[in-house]
């Protein structure tokens, strides 16, 4: 028996952790618990000997993101890229074929990356008693006991079952409202449903030919005609844009009937809003949470929370108030509606504030922007090149860059010339001058860029050459 393949699912973008979570950068991607990103503890989470090298199911905008936060911890894995999110179902059904390729008879364990799992002996302990039932073609679905009324998790209706470790599920209940939610959770029957399945390839390619067989063979057409790219496999975009979206949830699992369910034992967040963040971090005596540079005076039951190192929150007074500040957007939600906080994105997107979507900070394959300044005919960044990385050959027609480095060694390319920047020397490129900045050392580098000129967006931008292999003109 082989090991057991995890396929982590890390496209989504999720809103309600807004201002932190953005389309930009989501909260998969960022340490909201400890130093590494959620992203970076799920695959943490299964390098023991009973798995095989994780499969990753990303986007084409996270495809670097991936990349390097695996790089940073050490890990190799295979990484497919959707051409466009279409829930989880086709991802997994997506990653189950291309799981075949390699064992005909694998065992997957599907996963998101985006929750927050606290204890890991005891999760590999739990994952390794779904197994005998996965290899024997049920699949396995994990559960968490409520420990609150809770209207944002789906539930799991178990039959009951005497030391019974793999009990028959009755049962899958979407979001319910809040009276419904009461009701399961005094019923005591009733548990939130983690998303984490163990089953075979085969198996959950055999109940997507029972109920979704147009889904399955769009599908299989879309990977068939995949293709490498710069170590990433890509799925055929022609093909995939004829897959339907639908959840895993709706399109199998609430069909099948040889679906089981384990009790997770251990401590379980999807981390889905700034309540879930906030029981996590702990309550002081009045029932808040006061975070990073943050102060509440004469509060209760409030959470102050600020990632930015250059904005201090202070609340005064203040009752079941959510308050979370960036360096360039804060919330401030009643407690009881953080599950609407997508309302605030959307409201946000319909005037064209770039705050809905996008962080100061920009994430490349050669490492991250931040913009310090922006203003109408200038704008101040901060380059982060990663080491042994370089930027395109470009050049652009409406903008001039005057480069200061401030720590590493710069290699800078200006037209024909070449040029060594050691800490404190600068360079100005003018516009339409092809261009290259390069860190071809084993330290970091960090560049202050002053961009002057009529028209400063990010689409200004000429490239030559690229070793990501992003357009080239």
């Amino acid at each position: 028996m082989g090991a057991v393949v995890p396929i982590i699912l890390a496209g989504g973008s999720g809103t309600r952790l807004w201002p932190v979570s953005r389309q930009s950068f989501p909260k998969q991607f960022a340490p909201l618990i400890g130093s590494l990103s959620l992203f970076q503890q799920a695959v943490l989470r299964v390098t023991d000997d009973t798995f095989a090298e994780p499969l990753i199911i990303t986007s084409e905008k996270y495809r670097f993101l991936v990349t390097n936060q695996l790089d940073a911890i050490g890990i190799s894995a295979d990484i497919v890229i959707e051409p466009v999110g279409k829930n989880t179902a086709p991802a997994v059904l997506a990653a189950a074929i291309i799981a075949q390729k390699s064992d005909i008879d694998a065992t997957l364990l599907v996963m998101p990356s985006d929750h927050h799992i606290s204890e890991s002996e005891e999760f590999l302990e739990t994952i390794a008693a779904g197994i005998t039932t996965a290899n024997s073609g049920g699949v396995v679905t994990f559960g968490v006991k409520p420990s609150r009324v809770e209207t944002g998790y789906g539930y799991i209706e178990a039959f009951p079952g005497k030391g019974d470790i793999c009990r028959p599920v009755r049962a899958f209940h979407e979001k319910p409202d809040y009276l419904r939610a009461t009701e399961m959770f005094n019923s005591g029957s009733y548990l939130w449903n983690t998303g984490i399945f163990l089953f075979k390839a085969k198996t959950v390619l055999e109940l997507a030919e029972s109920f979704q067989p147009t889904m399955l063979a769009n599908v299989r057409r879309a990977v068939a005609g995949g293709y490498k790219d710069l170590g990433y496999f890509r799925i055929l975009p022609a093909e995939w844009a004829l897959v339907e979206a639908n959840s895993i949830d709706y399109a199998i699992m609430e069909k099948a009937q040889n679906i089981f369910c384990i009790d997770f034992k251990m401590n379980w967040s999807d981390l889905g809003d700034w309540l879930a963040m906030a029981n996590l971090e702990g309550r002081d005596q009045n029932n808040n949470v006061i975070g990073q540079n943050s102060i509440g005076i004469e509060c209760n039951n409030t959470m102050l929370w600020s990632t930015a190192e250059r904005v201090r929150l202070a609340g005064l007074g203040l009752d079941n108030i959510v308050a979370v500040a960036t360096d360039d957007a804060i919330l401030v939600a009643n407690g009881d509606r953080l599950q609407e906080v997508r309302k605030v994105v959307n409201a946000l997107g319909l005037i064209g504030a770039p705050e809905a979507t996008e962080h100061l900070k920009d994430y490349r394959p050669w490492g991250w922007f931040e913009r310090l300044v922006s203003m109408p005919g200038y704008q101040v960044k901060r380059l982060y090149v990663y080491p042994g990385s370089k930027l395109s050959l470009q050049s652009h027609l409406y903008r001039s860059e005057h480069w200061v480095v401030v720590s590493g060694c710069a290699t800078v390319c200006r037209g024909d010339d070449v040029f060594v920047l050691e800490a404190n020397e600068s360079i100005f490129i003018k516009a339409e001058q092809k261009h290259r900045l390069a860190n071809e050392t084993d330290d970091p580098l960090i560049v202050i860029e002053v961009q002057t000129g009529s028209y400063l967006g990010e689409d200004d931008i000429i490239r030559y050459e690229d070793v990501y292999q992003r357009f080239v003109s």
